[in-house]
């Protein structure tokens, strides 16, 4: 079954989720039926919204003998505790975060063997530089942790049976205690669960505090919503405007030019070719000289085309392959490992040829390096479209979200003061073209999006000394207060300190400021540019002279 999709096809096990009807077989053949009206015959539930056609298999193979890889997003905010919560679930002493070991690289190891002989002054060739620096190469280096990683240890086994732990740094006082060994090197005996930190959660609980609905009520088959992955339209702005085909600027995954250039490509008008666009775009090798060269030709359409790995063994089956065997070339190809062997592939190939397996789609499977698992693509567009979602219907709340929590280039001098400034400066990143600095480019997007908030027809107010926030966009008087630290060169230190002297009431003068808040003379004077210390006095004491 497939969500908010236009497929009607659903396997020949399934049972309706509101009244448990399985008869279908009137409707039915033996992979599978279709249902003309995608509705239960028993109670008329729609049938087409109740999942994503993420097959089972695909997390733990046909036997069970897969092993699982378990990711979870967490707001970044709330990943610590969700780390400690693992303890919780599975018994002290049980997890453990996962090492990683930093190794000598090749032309590392070739500059150790090089300065070893030059300092020396002995005379070496080349060839013997090289021999001696294959050996140095994938030595042990430095030790590390995964930024998500936690190894769990069964019950009644001690994780020294697998591998040796130690404190990261060697600081025996660190509560953090992580595996010797590489996570590779024992993840045939061990799970590990990535409890990752994400913006995007964090920036869905900021939605809803600020407009109280709940995201998870968001439709996901909303027509305006859907179509600003296609048009601009629904945003009520043209393409010139905001010079761009489409209106996912600032939406998660789908916000960067490379996929905006897929979207246009596309223009994908269900929810089903989001999550396609999404592994096509997380992919290596599968976009690019691949399924897009494929759909310009014509040869096929995005429904067809390779996107996530599932789609390899679903179809696989359908054409009349075993389950074992489809999974084992879903599995080969999602590594880009279908040339590696080429005694198996040719196996394999001869399989799919046998079953009337395309020579198109079979080339398509030898040009992938890596395919993004369907249940990862499945999420993280969930999550963007009810983001999308806020961004069409509720756009104060979302670009006042989106400022706080995505944009960490946001700077007040050349975006506050109305669109004509916004286009200038991105006119001048414009003519510096591949010179442009990192910071500039980040910038860009950031300008994009300020560009399309106006074109909407909302503005800022004036960056406050008493209203603004220390750190977060505000929605205020219908429309967006920019807090102290959207001051370039006025870093969040200094805005908290502000934010924290003034709760004991006015400032007496610029000088009671900087001793309350502890900032010093270019905090007053980038407060001063913007406007925030108008009408007050440099000191307290006055004069009896005038």
């Amino acid at each position: 079954m497939t969500g908010i999709t236009e497929v009607n096809s659903l396997p020949a096990h399934y049972r309706c989720p509101n009244c448990k009807y399985s008869d279908f077989t009137d409707y039915g053949y033996k992979n599978g039926f279709d249902l003309p009206d995608k509705s239960c015959p028993k109670c008329g539930h729609r049938l087409d919204k109740d999942g994503m056609d993420i097959p089972f298999e695909t997390f733990l193979g046909f036997n069970g003998d897969k092993e699982p890889d378990i990711d979870l997003n967490f707001s970044g905010e709330y990943q610590a505790k969700a780390h400690k919560y693992t303890e919780v679930i599975f018994g002290k002493g049980t997890t453990f975060k996962a090492g990683t070991i930093g190794t000598v690289a090749d032309k590392t190891a070739y500059g150790y063997v090089k300065n070893y002989f030059e300092e020396r002054s002995i005379p070496i060739n080349k060839a013997e530089t090289q021999r001696l620096a294959k050996g140095c190469t994938g030595i042990k280096r430095t030790t590390g942790q995964h930024p998500g990683g936690i190894i769990v240890v069964p019950k009644g086994r001690e994780i020294y049976e697998f591998t040796p732990v130690q404190h990261p740094a060697d600081d025996p006082n660190s509560d953090i205690i992580t595996t010797h060994f590489d996570y590779h090197s024992i993840d045939q005996n061990l799970l590990k669960l990535d409890i990752l930190g994400h913006d995007d959660p964090t920036m869905i609980r900021m939605l809803q505090d600020l407009t109280g609905i709940n995201p998870t009520k968001v439709p996901l088959d909303d027509k305006e919503t859907m179509s600003i992955f296609s048009s601009t339209k629904a945003l009520g702005v043209t393409p010139e405007q905001i010079h761009s085909e489409v209106g996912s600027f600032g939406v998660p995954e789908f916000g960067t030019k490379f996929v905006r250039g897929m979207l246009v490509d596309t223009r994908p008008t269900t929810f089903d070719e989001l999550i396609r666009i999404s592994g096509l775009s997380h992919g290596t090798d599968v976009w690019l000289g691949n399924a897009q060269s494929l759909i310009e030709a014509g040869t096929v359409t995005l429904q067809d085309a390779i996107c996530c790995r599932d789609d390899i063994m679903i179809y696989l089956i359908k054409m009349g392959l075993p389950p074992n065997p489809a999974f084992k070339i879903m599995e080969t190809v999602r590594k880009g490992k279908a040339l590696k062997d080429p005694a198996k592939w040719e196996e394999y190939k001869k399989l799919m040829k046998d079953n009337n397996v395309p020579d198109w789609y079979i080339k398509s499977c030898e040009k992938i390096k890596y395919m993004f698992p369907k249940a990862h693509a499945a999420a993280y567009v969930t999550n963007a479209f009810r983001i999308a979602w806020f961004k069409v219907h509720q756009p104060l709340a979302y670009y006042t979200a989106y400022f706080t929590i995505r944009a960490d280039e946001f700077d007040s001098d050349c975006m506050i003061f109305g669109k004509e400034k916004v286009k200038n400066k991105m006119k001048e990143i414009d003519l510096q073209g591949n010179n442009a600095s990192v910071k500039d480019k980040n910038m860009y997007a950031i300008l994009e999006l300020v560009l399309e908030m106006y074109e909407r027809g909302l503005e800022f107010l004036p960056i406050d000394l008493y209203e603004s926030h220390a750190t977060k966009f505000q929605i205020q008087e219908g429309k967006i207060r920019p807090p102290l630290n959207s001051i370039a060169g006025l870093g969040t230190v200094a805005a908290e300190g502000i934010a924290n002297a003034r709760k004991d009431g006015k400032f007496m003068s610029i000088d009671d400021m900087k001793i309350r808040s502890k900032v010093g003379d270019s905090v007053a004077e980038l407060l001063k540019k913007y406007g925030c210390l108008k009408g007050m006095s440099q000191s307290n004491q006055l004069s009896l002279f005038g």
